[in-house]
This record gives structure tokens, C-alpha cells and sequence, in this order.
């Protein structure tokens, strides 16, 4: 039985949950190297811009489906190893909350991170500012 309730407990904890940052964080962690995504459509990067030196990967369709083949595609550019952390935001954190919790307890990346708030209530709102194309 304890054997059982240790593996339980063990197979539990490697499912990490997702873990909110606000911009300030954002900064300092992309400062060392922590690539930051932004998982927005095309149409919404161009209306209200992108945080610098953030990577353009979509993952919800403008018409609310996943594109998921190209996005893991080019996340496995990005994200070569599933214990490394990265940075994901999309307009108010509510697509990157679903996505977020996605790679984590399914996919099983260990250190998935999003902008608390989104672009807009956690980034523009605050001060910051984005580029736009």
C-alpha cells in the first residue's frame, strides 16, 4: 500500500500547474534568456502590437480552433527541453491559461509560465509598451 501511495504521489508531482508573472518578472526572466510567446493571432499582434523580443506563435485560430501541428513545431524550435521554463501571454491570459495548463498536464512540460492579465491588463495597462509591425 505505501508503495502504491508513493508512486501515486510521485507521478502527481511531476505534472506541473501553470505559474502566473507579472510584467516586472517578465522582463527579468526574458533578460536571462527565458523565451517569451505570444500565442495571439496575426490580427491581434498588428492591432495592439508585441512585447520586444517576443517569439509570434499562434495557437487558437481566429475562429477559435488550435493550429497545435504548426505550434509545436515551432515551440520545439524554441523549447528543446521540457524542464526548461518559458513565457507564454496572449491578450487577457484566458487562451493561455487553457494552453498553458495543456503543455503542462498533458504534454508534460514542467515550468510553463504566463503574463498574469495578458498583453493588455498586464502589460499595456501597466505602463509597458509594445512594438508594433
Amino acid at each position: 500500500m505505501k508503495k502504491i501511495a508513493l508512486s501515486l504521489l510521485c507521478t502527481l508531482s511531476l505534472f506541473a500547474e501553470l505559474k502566473e508573472i507579472d510584467a516586472q518578472t517578465l522582463l527579468t526572466m526574458q533578460k536571462k534568456g527565458i523565451p517569451v510567446i505570444d500565442i495571439r493571432t496575426p490580427q491581434e499582434w498588428q492591432e495592439r502590437g508585441i512585447i520586444k523580443g517576443a517569439h509570434k506563435i499562434m495557437f487558437f485560430t481566429p475562429k477559435g480552433g488550435a493550429d497545435v501541428p504548426n505550434f509545436m513545431f515551432k515551440l520545439g524550435h524554441l523549447v528543446t527541453d521540457k524542464e526548461k521554463p518559458f513565457i507564454i501571454y496572449c491578450a487577457h491570459a484566458n487562451r493561455t491559461k487553457e494552453l498553458g495548463k495543456w503543455l503542462s498536464k498533458t504534454l508534460g512540460f514542467k515550468h510553463v509560465l504566463e503574463l498574469k492579465g495578458g498583453i493588455e491588463y498586464g502589460w499595456i495597462d501597466k505602463g509597458f509598451k509594445t512594438l508594433k509591425d
